[in-house]
This record gives structure tokens, C-alpha cells and sequence, in this order.
């Protein structure tokens, strides 16, 4: 998948609105990958309405607490020309996302370009309230040769609750797309379809709860799917 629908990122200007006034718009693309050599990148916005829209885009320093909560500070280490985005209906726009900081050749360096739409800028054909929209796209600088290195260990979180802690020892970030527990016996206990970003030396809980019934104390596995396809296995040993 190249694009994703700004619809994925709503973010609610008022209490109440009117999903027709939603602008409607894409971007590609998705995830934005640089290297050290990379000194810009391409980012296309394309207008699917039948109205101009007007955005503006941030670029913030990317960084998570020991917990895995997301910190976000505006960064001026890149920048995005330009800034400001008018984007005709049914037309799109190529824009430059531009390296102005010398890049880190030991760790990976993650950002997030957060774009939003000022829908003040849009006619008002009426009193109706609107929709103000954005989009968030993960940005990293990866050094050669820099990688993952994920560990996940099992703790017990309640009668049908077991918690993954999973820490990314690596240089460069994970993504857990989906956690599945199983029994010794090869039988899936529970399954966690969303996950989340590790970033480089941080630890994040996961915690994957049984639909019905409990989970049973003994040996079990984690099994772990991450973004690229791939999947890694980690097992555990449950208190009753």
C-alpha cells in the first residue's frame, strides 16, 4: 500500500461536525525512509475533493518514554518545502521533505511530519461546523547496517491477561504488527491485533488478553509479527 487516506489521522477542531465538510486527500508516501546519503525526499499530497485545500506541516523529533508513550518536539533538523500547502481540487502537489542537520551515522534518527489542514481556509458555504484533518507520517534516517534487536519476555497480568515486555536492544526501530500467545501444546490461547512502534533502546508492555476463559498457568509461546512479514518466537513460563 503506497497511499493512506487523511481520514485515518481525523482529529475533531469542534465538539460536532458534519462529515461532509471533511476535505478529502492522500499522501504517499506512507512511512518516509532516508539514509545517511539521502539529503531530501519526495512527499506527494493529492486532493481527491472538489474544493482547494490549505495545509500546514511540522516536523517533530520523534522520541518515546521508558513506557513507549510517544514524545514529540518541533524540530527544525529538516524541513518540509513548502510549509504551507494549496492543493487545487482533483491536482496534487510534490513537495520536499530537506535534511539540514548532519545525520547520525550510529543510530537510527526518528521523526514524525505532521500535517495539518487550517480548514479556516476553506470557502464557508455555510454554518455548518468543520472537520479539521491531519496526517502523521513516521520519518527515519537508518545508518548502514543498522537493525532491529527485539526481545520480548512474559509476565502475568490477570486470570486472561498476559502482558508482553518487549524491549528493542537494537539501532534501528520495530514494529509489532500483531502478538499471538500459544500453548505448549500449539494451541492459540489469545492474539493482539495491533501493536506499535519500539524505537531504538526503549521498552514497551503489550498486553494481550484472552477472549473468553483464562489462561492457564505452564509453558507458552509469543509469537510476534513485525512490519517487514517476518515473525520471531519468544517463549515463557505462566504462574497459576
Amino acid at each position: 500500500m503506497n497511499s493512506i487516506s487523511a481520514a485515518t489521522f481525523v482529529f475533531l477542531a469542534v465538539a460536532v461536525a458534519l462529515p461532509g465538510n471533511a476535505a478529502e486527500f492522500t499522501v504517499t508516501p506512507v512511512r518516509i525512509f532516508m539514509t545517511p546519503r539521502d539529503r531530501a525526499v519526495a512527499v506527494t499530497v493529492t486532493n481527491d475533493g472538489g474544493e482547494e485545500i490549505v495545509m500546514q506541516a511540522d516536523l517533530y523529533d520523534w522520541k518515546q518514554a521508558p513506557d513507549g508513550t510517544d514524545e514529540l518536539v518541533l524540530t527544525e533538523d529538516m524541513i518540509l518545502s513548502p510549509p504551507i500547502l494549496k492543493v487545487p481540487p482533483k491536482s496534487r502537489q510534490v513537495v520536499r521533505l530537506a535534511r539540514l542537520v548532519p545525520p547520525s551515522l550510529d543510530v537510527e534518527q526518528t521523526y514524525r511530519l505532521i500535517v495539518r489542514e487550517i480548514p479556516e481556509a476553506r470557502p464557508q458555504k455555510d454554518l455548518s461546523l468543520q472537520l479539521a484533518l491531519a496526517f502523521s507520517l513516521p520519518v527515519f534516517i537508518t545508518p548502514p547496517g543498522a537493525k532491529r534487536s527485539l526481545n520480548c519476555e512474559l509476565e502475568r497480568g490477570g486470570p486472561d491477561l498476559v502482558k508482553a515486555l518487549c524491549k528493542n536492544s537494537g539501532r534501528a526501530y520495530a514494529q509489532l504488527r500483531s502478538l499471538e500467545l500459544f500453548s505448549s501444546a500449539g494451541e492459540k490461547i489469545a492474539t493482539r491485533e495491533n501493536g506499535g512502534y519500539i524505537l531504538p533502546a526503549v521498552r514497551r508492555a503489550f498486553e494481550i488478553k484472552r477472549s473468553a476463559g483464562t489462561i492457564a498457568g505452564g509453558k507458552v509461546k509469543l509469537q510476534v509479527g513485525l512490519d517487514d512479514g517476518t515473525v520471531q518466537t519468544f517463549e515463557g513460563n505462566l504462574p497459576e
